[in-house]
């Protein structure tokens, strides 16, 4: 697999990904998407999110602040989406948490065909219906191996679910990619998963295959948290959230092909 190839293929492109996200990360998520070199367009209102979802390269669907108002535009854009055979991410943002939230991303997955959910080991396990524990949004303890927990998922949702954690776990049945690569100080900025999400559908938007786009996606995103660490995480996590956009910016093929991390079944990929 050549991560790096997908990265410059991407900035070549620059897709535009159409985020249907929350609040709390909107600012985030669009320095983040045109730090790696992506466009991002923000929008909710049902009278044009199906438009927008055409228009655009790849669709993100995130419930971090849910409502009724953003789930219909969710459903209508993710209709739109695929009509239009554009890729769609969703983010099931605290699903477990509450019984709210859990049905409002069944009710999605219901009525819109995704290409990708990504989550923490405790979202997704909520969503396939395994035992999981929630605190907040964030995964507190689990039952099951998270690689069965991601083959599991993607059985039942027929599309490929990354788990992102310690290890991030790429699955597509039986088909599992493993990307060791981040940094602890990822958990301290508020909305680092949620522009993930968003990265990842920007690789998505130029590789069909998403098992291997996800690999590439969550290496380069991961090489370039170690680098951001490394620059500014002795200082804490503002310095760190502002040397992630930059790493983002400045991460290429080179850095990726010595500093990526990824093994396909137990053998080095990358």
């Amino acid at each position: 697999m050549e991560a790096g190839e997908i990265l410059n293929r991407m900035r070549e492109k620059n897709p535009l990904i159409h985020n249907i996200t929350n609040v709390v990360v909107t600012n985030f998520t669009a320095n983040g998407l045109l730090a790696i070199g992506a466009s991002p367009v923000m929008a909710y209102a049902k009278e044009e999110v199906a438009d927008m979802a055409v228009a655009s390269d790849a669709l993100v669907l995130n419930i971090g602040t849910l409502t009724k108002e953003n789930v219909e535009s969710m459903i209508i854009a993710g209709k739109a989406a695929n009509k239009g055979n554009t890729p769609v991410v969703l983010d099931p943002v605290g699903a477990g948490a509450t019984a709210y939230r859990t049905e409002s991303v069944q009710k999605i997955l219901n009525e819109v065909k995704i290409s990708l959910m990504r989550g923490n080991a405790a979202e997704v396990a909520a969503v396939s219906g395994m035992q999981a524990e929630i605190k907040g949004v964030d995964a507190v303890g689990l039952t099951e191996d998270v690689v069965a927990i991601a083959k599991a998922a993607s059985k039942k949702i027929q599309a490929p679910v990354v788990i992102t954690g310690k290890k991030d776990v790429v699955a597509n049945g039986d088909i599992v990619y493993l990307i060791a690569n981040g940094h602890p100080l990822l958990t301290k900025v508020t909305g680092a998963g949620c522009l993930l999400s968003s990265v990842l559908a920007a690789f998505i938007a130029v590789e069909k295959d998403v098992v291997k786009a996800c690999a590439a996606g969550l290496a380069a995103y991961g090489v370039a948290a170690e680098m951001a660490a490394e620059q500014g995480g002795k200082e804490g996590p503002g310095s760190f959230q502002i040397q992630l956009l930059n790493k983002l910016a400045q991460v290429n093929k080179e850095d990726i092909l010595k500093m990526a991390r990824i093994e396909k079944e137990g053998e080095f990929a990358i």
